[in-house]
């Protein structure tokens, strides 16, 4: 794969000709004010620009201004290297940037960046920009063995996500290829959660749900499988309880938000879309569950949510954050 390069938005910064051109004071204002948001030490971006940006993008930005101030090659690893390559997460991202340094280096972290002396033996690399960046099996790997269950198997489940544009990052294989080379801390923490992780998961989220379902000992779901509606349209449901006929759906707000999923459709009419495809899954299976993402949050309640609409488990109910 070819590691993304293209910036999302302008960056101004007080080292290019002409520099930023506003006095430090009113600079200071701006951006308490939220009209500049500072991205790294000397780079700025119009404040609306930047919170436009998803956390992924934002992240990959902050990659980029240390790339390229940078003298010397670095290697990014971790959240860096994910934001490089689209491997998303749940929750915050670091406010710094990883780089992968010797472990005999002296080097340490700075404002902006986060120095990890890991080493390289064994670590699986790329070329990026002047720079290498760890390779999406790597990058899995990293995340995954610093990290809890949940996130290792969402890094997973995004390296290998089939319906990528462009395919999946990388294969089971190749994971599996570079995990016998390592050797460091966490590796037995990655190798769990790859065992769990599948190229089917659409989103962060439905990784996220998939882990909760198994946790709250509901059945094995099978992931989106598809069912012929009326007309011959084809309607792919996140999770499929065979044996008992049951559909579960986690309902993101993306749908009905992001330009690029509504395709020029105001969110009403995604809104009545949805609804006509829900109405006409109802008919065809015996029982259809549909959560957002206060359930994940509180499992609780995506566990009355899935047992109200007659899905057994072989475990009590979990009191709140029992399953983090």
């Amino acid at each position: 794969m070819t590691p993304n390069t293209e910036h999302p938005i302008v960056v101004r910064r007080r080292r290019d000709p002409g520099g930023v051109g506003l006095a430090e004071r009113r600079l200071h204002a701006l951006i308490e004010g939220g009209g500049v948001h500072r991205i790294v030490a000397g780079s700025f971006a119009l404040g609306d620009e930047w919170r436009r940006l998803t956390p992924i993008q934002q992240h990959f930005v902050r990659v980029l201004e240390v790339a390229d101030r940078s003298r010397k090659p670095q290697v990014f690893m971790g959240a860096a290297a994910a934001a490089v390559l689209g491997i998303d997460r749940i929750g915050a991202w670091p406010h710094r940037v990883e780089v992968r340094i010797a472990r005999t280096s002296g080097g340490r972290s700075s404002g902006a960046v986060a120095r990890r002396a890991l080493g390289f033996d064994g670590v699986d690399l790329l070329e990026w920009r002047g720079h290498l960046v760890t390779s999406p099996a790597q990058t899995a790997i990293d995340v995954a063995a610093e990290a809890h269950f949940t996130a290792g198997v969402i890094a997973f489940d995004q390296a290998l996500w089939r319906r990528r544009d462009g395919g999946a990052l990388t294969t089971i294989s190749e994971i599996e290829r570079v995990l016998a080379a390592q050797s460091r801390r966490g590796i037995g923490r990655a190798a769990a959660a790859l065992d769990f992780s599948t190229e089917l998961s659409d989103s962060v989220r439905e990784s996220e749900a998939r882990v909760l379902i198994d946790r709250m000992g509901f059945p094995t779901p099978e992931l989106q499988r598809e069912f012929r509606l009326t007309g011959g349209r084809v309607a792919r449901a996140d999770f499929y309880f065979p044996d008992f006929d049951h559909i579960g759906e986690f309902d993101g707000t993306g749908k009905y938000l992001d330009p690029a999923l509504l395709r020029a459709r105001t969110p009403q009419q995604v809104l009545l879309e949805e609804k006509d495809r829900e109405d006409e899954l109802r008919r065809v299976v015996q029982a259809f569950s549909r959560w957002r993402t206060a359930a994940h949050r509180d499992p609780g309640m995506l566990y009355d949510i899935l047992s109200a609409a007659g899905l057994p488990s072989r475990l009590p109910r979990p009191r709140r954050g029992a399953l983090r």
